[in-house]
């Protein structure tokens, strides 16, 4: 029972033979078939004009940023955010940019927050360019953004003439839970990251969505940073498996994460568990449990979980895991006193 992420998941029987199946072509010469409507099928659904398919979701976020920013300007985010947290100190590295790090709720910053911190015309300070948000927040526990929100923070980013990036890793899970429209989300952003190989399920891949010209630029930095691929349809024919199958099961990963944050919140060793929104269950171990020997004892159960720094746990569903692995975690954890 692996719970340390829902990036362990391996492709289902159905979407190997899709795979296999795949018509292909060399993507850095564009001619492949099934990449070119896996980035036209994301693009639609969030009313975009076009997409660029890319390994990784690190990588669609970085061009975003690269794309959306000149060097020397500021990116305003969460401290908790993945493009800070989790991306290899990219920002500096790739895009030359500073960071103005809020404090949101679980992750989630507002309007107020980035009006507060958009910075004066002022040769000693960098300029405000961009905004960037993550949907849903990992480091957040799995916490969702209000559209209500991302609506006010889009007309302060467009008063002030920033762009408005949206992390998606998870977005799906999110929409699992408020029932709307992506393309309601995509009127409020200029780009938008996908990621495909999460709860989604698909082995590899992210789509970066955009305007036409803005998807132009982002193949110049596709093709800097080596995310340029041949045969890529292989991959491309998983995501839109994906796209077309797994959608529908989010909810059930949802589900099942509620229910195990519930078997934790009973135990004497847990002192918090976070709330859990989506598929993402955060939770703080007693002061005198050991996380290490916390994580060894799981395993030796055949249970695998993930040690963020401190006392913090996380556990993560997603599409291999079942209501039987829960009602078995459940008889395990009763065994931790």
């Amino acid at each position: 029972m692996d719970l340390r992420s829902d990036t362990v998941t391996k492709p289902t029987t159905e979407m190997l033979e899709a795979m296999m199946q795949a018509a292909v072509g060399d993507d850095v010469l564009e001619e492949d078939p099934t990449v070119r409507l896996l980035e036209e099928k994301v693009a639609a659904l969030f009313g975009k004009d076009a997409g660029i398919f890319c390994p990784s979701g690190t990588m669609t976020n970085q061009i975003a940023i690269r794309i959306n920013t000149n060097p020397q300007d500021q990116v305003i985010c969460d401290k908790r955010s993945h493009v800070y947290l989790y991306e290899g100190g990219g920002m500096a590295s790739n895009c030359l940019v500073s960071v103005k790090l809020l404090d949101g709720d679980r992750g989630r910053i507002t309007a107020a927050d980035v009006l507060q911190s958009i910075n004066p015309v002022d040769i000693h300070c960098p300029i405000t360019r961009l905004v960037v948000l993550e949907n849903t927040v990992n480091m957040g526990g799995g916490s969702c953004y209000a559209l209500s929100e991302v609506k006010k923070i889009r007309q302060v980013t467009a008063a002030h003439q920033l762009k408005l990036h949206l992390d998606g890793a998870r977005f799906f899970n999110a929409l699992a839970v408020t029932k709307e429209n992506p393309v309601q989300w995509g009127q409020q952003f200029d780009t938008i990251s996908l990621c495909l190989s999460k709860g989604l399920g698909a082995p590899v891949g992210s789509v970066l969505v955009s305007d036409q010209q803005s998807i132009l630029k982002a193949k110049r930095v596709r093709k800097v940073f080596g995310g340029g691929m041949r045969q890529a349809g292989y991959l491309a024919a998983a995501g839109l498996y994906a796209l077309e199958n797994h959608i529908d099961k989010l909810a059930e990963d949802n589900r099942r994460a509620s229910e195990l944050g519930e078997i934790l919140n009973d135990r004497p060793f847990v002192k918090l568990v976070h709330p859990v929104d989506t598929n993402i269950i955060l939770f703080e171990l007693q002061d005198h449990i050991d996380p290490e020997e916390f994580i060894e004892k799981l395993e030796s159960y055949g249970i695998k979980a993930l040690s963020l720094g401190g006392r913090q746990i996380r556990m993560v569903t997603h599409l291999e895991i079942t209501d039987n692995m829960v009602d078995q975690f459940s008889q395990v954890i009763k065994k931790f006193g």
